[in-house]
Parts: structure tokens; sequence; C-alpha cells
């Protein structure tokens, strides 16, 4: 619980000085007693766990982030492409996808990447398959062979 709640203090700070841009003695205190009201907020409302602040994500995360913002360019660039195409180039498809994340957050991961990535939906999360929506069944068949899977559940340990 102890780190959990160092890591939102963390969190919590660098989003203040980011936000800020000021560094004078009475910003930052008014910044470090935002924290704390946030802080005491948190703890009295019991929500400070290994789910609202994911510290065993934070290693990796930012090696997914940027395999992530590549997906996200190449996607849109191909639905750019068959949005000027027409409708004869896309295959719509609806299909449910077993996933190999075994926290609720992996899955969560996984679920949001699938929607973030152009052309492709996350409908719905039940237990170990997730139902998605495609505008190219390549897309959907790009989700079977299971980078992303594979890759979010590298976050996971």
């Amino acid at each position: 619980m102890k780190r959990h709640t160092i890591s939102l203090f963390l969190t919590l700070a660098a989003f203040w000085l980011l936000n800020s841009g000021h560094n004078t003695v009475l910003m930052l205190a008014l910044g470090f007693a935002a924290i704390m009201l946030v802080l005491v907020i948190v703890h009295k409302m019991d929500v400070v766990d290994h789910e609202s602040q994911p510290i065993y994500l934070t290693r990796n995360i930012f090696g997914y982030y940027l395999w992530l913002i590549k997906a996200i360019i190449e996607a849109n660039i191909t639905v750019v492409k068959h949005v000027w195409l027409g409708n004869k180039s896309i295959s719509p498809t609806l299909k449910r996808i077993k996933i190999s994340q075994k926290t609720d957050v992996g899955k969560v991961v996984y679920a949001n990447s699938i929607t973030l990535t152009p052309g492709t939906v996350a409908i719905d999360l039940i237990d170990d398959e997730v139902l998605v929506h495609a505008l190219l069944r390549k897309d959907i068949e790009s989700l079977i062979a299971g980078e992303m899977d594979r890759r979010v559940t590298l976050l996971e340990r």
C-alpha cells in the first residue's frame, strides 16, 4: 500500500509541475497541499491499490507506448487509404479473439489498445475473450496473430 501511495504522490507531483509552469514557493506549497489533500481523500475512499497504481507496468510501459503509437500511425494511414478507395475496399468483420492476459488491468489495457488503433473497436470483454469489430479482415487476422496480445502480456510481468 505504501509503494502505491508513493507512486500516486510522484505521479500527481509530476502532473502538477508539468501543468503549473510556476516554480515559486507559493505555487509549490499550494501544489503540495493539493496533492496531500488528494492523498487523504483517496485513502479515506480506500482506492489506492495495485489496480489504481499499477506499478508493475511501469518498467515496460514506455516501450509499449512507443510501439502502440507506431501501430496507431500505421492504422491511420491504412484507414485513410481505404476511405479514399471506397466501400468496396473494406471488409467489416466481427470476431471473438482469445487473449492471454491474466490480470484485469492487462485485459483492459489490451482492449483499450485495440480500440485506440483506428479501424478496430473492442466491443465486449468477457473472461479470456474480447469481441472485436474491424474495418478490415486483415486487422482481425493481425490481432489473431497475437503481436499486440504478446506485448500487453509482457507488461504484466
